[in-house]
């Protein structure tokens, strides 16, 4: 008798505590932990390009981008403990101009660098899935920089976001997850107006953005020498990058992005590095100017770009800012080309390229360069939300981050037509037009039921990968640990 008492008691504390449990969770959380969306595993054939890399699952990856190539790249640690290129996936459509936000509602997708952590994840994301890019960060805020909800997400469609398909953000969102149940963090994503070489320096070195260009470049290069992932601070207005205290300081240099520079320094090895490699680059510049290299044309009535093997299998499309061509001659080179995804029926391709008549092909001493854009100065505003990853984050002890939840960016102006569409603010049309939608949509709140993936098609058409760097590189200091893995479901298993 006493036994079964006792037992009885047992049973109705553990009732207690599951109701409990489940009382604090939200129904973001709940959703996710069924979200098929959310939940996909990573291809069969990506975990072996992994293996042949030498890379774990797990292991802690790094994001980056360039608008002009319009390319996302996945790096992802391996077990040497530097990071090597996984994949690179063409961009289906970004908005605005070469150049980083400055405001709210500018249309710009933002340039430099940001910390992606578990809380940016957004799984109820209406494009599909996304994550937000974390802008503004310390050094926007410090110039007065606005902007809420800049993401990456799905569905081919941007109002200052960079718009993959839903098959390429299903494998992003599913790599950026399980690096962090392997144990990382955040996750780094650069943003780049184009990949910084030297060609590319020449050619746009009379614009205004360059003195900005040449600052995240700075990051850029230490990348690319180390292969690891940087550390970013800022003070002054300015980024710095791998600082470490002074060998007579007793503490870590504190910075805060508006406030003087502390005493710091930069590794010798990683310093030396740097300066040659500037050097070298910064001598093949001057060649190519000196060759007279033109100056890139200024484009108006453009409004961002697209990768060609997306321009190539819409009808009339174009590349606008990004590489490639447009018309026939592009169609031909593309048109045999398998799309990495399902590109929307109503997907809106930028505008053909308009050239300003006065703009001089080569550089002149003399020439004026255009005015830059005034920031605006009014602070940007956040609500923190904690979804499920966010919960997670803190459960696990991956530390807590919080990601924007407004987003008021001004449509775009689209052509007149003789029957009015329903459509998006950036003048795409929704794939379902038959019930009436609100004119702006958040990216937070839960989406419209979609079709699910056919994972085939996100295996098919990344463009090549890059070899990995060789391992006998001196250089590599800091790398993050590898940790052990630990596998998805069992995250879940106690609310399946």
């Amino acid at each position: 008798m006493i036994n079964r008492t006792l037992v009885r008691a047992v049973l109705t504390s553990v009732a207690l505590a599951a109701g409990a449990l489940l009382a604090s969770c939200n129904s973001d959380e709940i959703s996710l932990a069924n979200n098929a969306k959310a939940n996909q595993p990573v291809s069969a054939k990506l975990v072996a390009e992994m293996a042949a890399k030498n890379m774990d699952l797990q292991s802690p990856m790094l994001v980056r981008l360039f608008k002009q190539e319009a390319e996302l790249e996945v790096w992802k640690q391996d077990r040497t403990g530097r990071f090597a290129l996984l994949k690179t996936y063409p961009i289906c459509r970004w908005s605005g101009d070469l150049g980083p936000k400055v405001r709210e509602g500018d249309r710009q997708a933002p340039e430099g660098f940001y910390a992606i952590s578990p809380s940016q994840m957004n799984p109820q994301s209406a494009y599909y899935l996304s994550f937000n890019t974390g802008y503004p960060n310390a050094y926007d805020r410090s110039l007065g920089h606005t902007g809420s909800e800049l993401m990456v997400h799905g569905d081919c469609s941007s109002r200052g976001c960079y718009a993959m398909t839903d098959e390429q953000i299903a494998e992003i969102y599913s790599l950026g997850r399980e690096s962090f149940f392997g144990g990382q963090k955040s996750f780094q994503f650069q943003a780049y107006p184009f990949k910084m070489t030297p060609v590319n320096m020449a050619k746009h070195r009379n614009n205004p953005n360059m003195p900005f260009w040449k600052m995240i470049k700075e990051g850029y290069d230490h990348f690319e020498v180390t292969k690891q992932e940087p550390k970013v601070d800022f003070c002054e207005k300015k980024y710095v990058f791998d600082a470490v205290k002074s060998p007579d300081a007793k503490r870590d240099p504190v910075f805060e992005a508006s406030a003087k520079c502390p005493a710091y320094v930069i590794p010798d090895e990683v310093a030396d590095a740097v300066r040659e490699r500037q050097r070298e680059e910064e001598a093949e510049t001057a060649k190519l100017v000196a060759k007279g290299t033109p100056v890139a044309r200024m484009n108006t009535g453009i409004d961002g770009g697209m990768n060609r093997v997306f321009a190539a299998r819409i009808p009339d499309g174009n590349t606008g800012l990004s590489d490639g061509g447009s018309g026939q001659g592009l169609q031909l080179a593309f048109s045999q080309q398998r799309a990495p995804g399902t590109i929307p029926a109503g997907v809106n391709p930028p505008r053909g390229q308009v050239t300003s008549p006065d703009e001089p092909l080569l550089a002149s001493t003399a020439s004026t360069p255009p005015a830059t854009r005034v920031a605006s100065a009014a602070p940007s505003s956040s609500q923190s939300d904690e979804g499920f990853f966010s919960s997670l984050a803190r459960k696990v002890g991956l530390g807590n981050a919080t990601a924007d939840t407004t987003a008021t960016a001004a449509p775009a102006p689209t052509a007149p037509s003789a029957k009015p569409k329903p459509s998006r603010p950036d003048g795409s049309i929704p794939k379902t037009a038959a019930a009436t939608k609100p004119d702006i949509k958040t990216d937070t709140k839960q989406a419209a039921a979609r079709p699910p993936l056919k994972p085939t098609v996100t295996d098919s058409a990344a463009a090549p990968a890059v070899a990995a760097p060789a391992a006998g590189n001196s250089l590599v200091a800091g790398a993050q640990p590898i940790v052990s893995t630990n596998s998805f479901d069992s995250r879940f298993s106690a609310t399946k």
